[in-house]
């Protein structure tokens, strides 16, 4: 039976006049990898503060690990690691020494200590840089120093916040697969990103937030099947009458349709078989055609349909 480790019920949190969470509720279970998505001031990182106990709210539970999650709940955030956004590592000390000050927080044995950075050191690929202070390490090299301080001693829970926000792709790549590996070591991840393409890549549950309310959730081909758009079809052809369009737009699960004169996109909302329909119409029409392609939604289409297509410009 899977076990809970992080239970949110019914979480308020106001600003004033501002409601940041509007009676948000969520769930993660143990050996999750769980993307956590939201446009700006949809209420992100106050969950997050709330979840660590950061900031007090007016209403509602935490629970992780089946405990009361408090300011003063040691026993459960020693099994907690944080990676924010902001990289907050000591300028002063080296890469080594970032990495054992924070495992010390958690570790005290010297032995165990030093077994624990020397393998978070490995882990993030840092053993050429040990003796560099953070100032000189790329933006690459300090988010995977980040990383490791928040991963030494061994959390069961782990909260990434935005942790690829401007590196190379080098390092991207690195990272994703690191939280994929300390996922399938046994830790349950929460992850929030505006990079869709990594959440689909790394994510087993998805819940999308706006407005501090959870407006979808669920896997991300559950996600997919939310929207009205499943397919997109588009066909170079030229020479289309419109009793031909008119065929076209009559086949099933075909919802809407455009034509500029050499190109047909045609917007299918479920079936199987929408691709070879629309063949078949130009087929029986005689017409000849040039490529053709088939485009399925991606997380992203998911999130703007969701959330709507404004721009977003305020912090959570």
């Amino acid at each position: 039976m899977e076990n809970t480790v992080v239970k949110i019920d019914s979480l308020v949190k106001r600003y004033g006049d501002l409601i940041a969470l509007d009676h948000f509720s969520l769930e993660i279970k143990e050996g999750e990898i769980f993307g956590l998505l939201g446009p700006n001031g949809s209420g992100k990182t106050t969950t997050i503060n709330c979840l660590l106990s950061l900031l007090a709210f007016d209403k509602g539970d935490i629970k992780i690990f089946g405990k009361e999650m408090t300011p003063t709940s040691y026993d459960i955030k020693k099994d907690i690691g944080v990676i924010m956004q902001n990289v907050a590592v000591f300028d002063e000390l080296t890469v080594y020494e970032n990495i054992d000050y924070f495992c010390g927080l958690y570790i005290t044995d010297k032995a165990e200590r030093k077994k624990c950075v020397d393998e978070a050191v490995r882990f993030v690929g840092l053993e050429d840089f040990l003796k560099f202070r953070p100032k000189k390490l790329s933006g690459g090299l300090l988010r995977r120093l980040n990383i490791a301080c928040g991963i030494a001693h061994k959390p069961k829970l782990i909260i990434l916040d935005e942790p690829t926000v401007a590196v190379d792709p080098q390092s991207r790549n690195k990272i994703l697969e690191g939280i994929q590996e300390l996922n399938a070591r046994g830790a349950t991840v929460i992850y929030t990103s505006h990079y869709m393409e990594e959440v689909e890549k790394i994510c087993t549950r998805i819940a999308i937030m706006d407005k501090g309310k959870k407006i979808a959730e669920g896997t991300k081909d559950q996600l997919k099947r939310m929207i009205k758009n499943t397919e997109t079809i588009t066909v170079e052809v030229l020479g289309l009458t419109d009793e031909v369009i008119s065929q076209i737009a009559g086949l099933p699960h075909i919802y809407d349709h455009s034509y500029d004169g050499s190109l047909l996109t045609v917007f299918c909302s479920g079936g199987k078989h929408n691709l070879i329909r629309v063949m078949e119409v130009l087929q029986k029409n005689d017409l000849s055609f040039g490529r053709v392609y088939t485009e399925l939604p991606t997380l992203n289409d998911v999130f703007l349909e969701v959330t709507g297509k404004a721009l977003r410009d305020k912090e959570d």
